[in-house]
């Protein structure tokens, strides 16, 4: 029979210890996201909805990016057993420097108008975090503004073959001229992919009042004060806006981008220069044999072609073809430490973010991508300590089965 007794106050006392609570609105709400989809959410309830559907929308019916997100969560991790991993370094070598992480913030355009900020908060969060920043020729900061955010860290620049030639050639010499280290040339996007999300909600550069944005914009006054109180918007390339992103897209890029253009840009470039957008394993022996410093296995985040490969299902064959010693990286549908650890685990060299920076970035600003940062840390680590290992290096595609949900016909 149990023995019942009035509470003890002294003892309850040692058992209720009352939080302190956080009076700081931000950093409450940040503390309390745990994963990635927590600042999905949170960003979605801050921002307009045009706003935050560009960022989280892809092309036609979401099948490339749903894909690979799936194909993230189709992983079985094997763990080594007795292997303690008390300590863990998930620093990583990538083209000739060290990252304190095994990602970087991808390229991704129009930042502000997620929330204003923008690329500055990304690049100052990547330096205080030691890892790369890049900026898009699309972003809404300049080369030099993001030079001066992340000035003794580490800078990328993402490039487009405008049909204006001499815009990219331009942006090639300042990124040069303001110590970006490496180029992303991108060859995905010869024309805009059809990212229904924005046409439904009319989603504009710069953005057009309705009576749906109004009503929309009611409940999130703060992003509007911020909108309307901040310097106007400046483009890296475009000297001119008016129109859908679509519209402004098709009407900057220019489908005749070739080969010719990739040895023209290397030839003005005197850094490093890698080619994103990559789909096949042919096209990236192509471009290996042709003397380029790497590669991103890259759907553009699955805003181009709808049904593209999926990244991480191509990876390990991509690896196989090119050797160990030529750099793959891969973006598209990293929203978990634990996708980051099972893309070096077979084969990456590294990985990029986009969307989950900008989840952070409408969360909170410069201290919800701090959190996003830290969030992926705390998974990577977590993840290495439970699969055994120490370091990155240890990792193998012993540690990772891919699932496959999409299994190829034969032909």
């Amino acid at each position: 029979m149990v023995t019942r007794q009035l509470p003890n106050p002294v003892e309850l006392l040692e058992l209720m210890k009352f939080k302190k609570p956080e009076l700081n609105a931000r950093k409450r709400r940040l503390e309390a996201a745990l994963t990635i989809d927590d600042l999905r959410l949170i960003a979605k309830r801050r921002t307009p909805k045009a706003a935050f559907d560009y960022t989280d929308g892809a092309a036609e019916g979401e099948l490339s990016l749903t894909r690979a997100r799936q194909a993230f969560q189709d992983v079985e991790f094997h763990p080594g057993i007795l292997k303690p991993a008390p300590d863990v370094d998930t620093s990583i070598e990538i083209l000739g420097e060290r990252s304190a992480l095994p990602f970087g913030i991808a390229p991704t355009g129009f930042t502000r108008l997620m929330q204003t900020e923008g690329e500055v908060a990304g690049a100052g969060a990547a330096g205080a975090a030691g890892i790369p920043f890049t900026l898009s020729t699309l972003g809404t900061t300049s080369i030099e503004a993001v030079r001066d955010a992340n000035p003794d860290g580490r800078n990328w620049f993402q490039l487009y073959v405008m049909r204006d030639r001499e815009i990219s050639y331009e942006l090639t010499r300042r990124a040069a001229a303001a110590g970006f280290d490496t180029l992303h040339f991108t060859v995905d996007t010869p024309v805009a992919g059809a990212r229904l999300r924005d046409k439904r909600n009319g989603f504009s550069i710069p953005p057009q009042l309705t009576l749906g944005t109004i009503v929309n914009a009611i409940p999130r006054p703060w992003w509007w004060y911020d909108f309307l109180t901040t310097p106007k918007l400046e483009f890296a390339s475009l000297s001119a806006t008016g129109g859908t992103v679509g519209e402004l897209l098709d009407a900057a890029m220019d489908p005749t981008i070739s080969y010719d253009d990739l040895a023209v840009i290397r030839d003005l470039w005197p850094g490093r220069i890698v080619i994103k957008g990559v789909q096949t394993v042919e096209d990236s022996l192509r471009l290996r044999d042709a003397g380029v410093d790497g590669i991103v296995l890259s759907n553009h985040g699955g805003r181009q072609l709808d049904r593209a490969p999926i990244p991480f299902h191509l990876l390990p064959d991509v690896r196989k073809a090119v050797g160990d010693d030529f750099t793959v990286m891969i973006d598209t549908g990293i929203m978990n430490g634990a996708d980051i650890v099972a893309s070096i685990a077979l084969g990456a060299d590294f990985t990029l973010i986009g969307r989950a920076y900008l989840y952070g970035l409408m969360a909170g600003g410069r201290q919800g991508v701090d959190r996003t940062i830290a969030i992926l840390r705390g998974e990577i680590e977590r993840t290495m300590r439970l699969l055994g290992v120490s370091t990155l290096d240890e990792l193998t595609p012993g540690h990772v089965t891919q699932l496959t949900r999409l299994a190829p016909m034969p032909r």
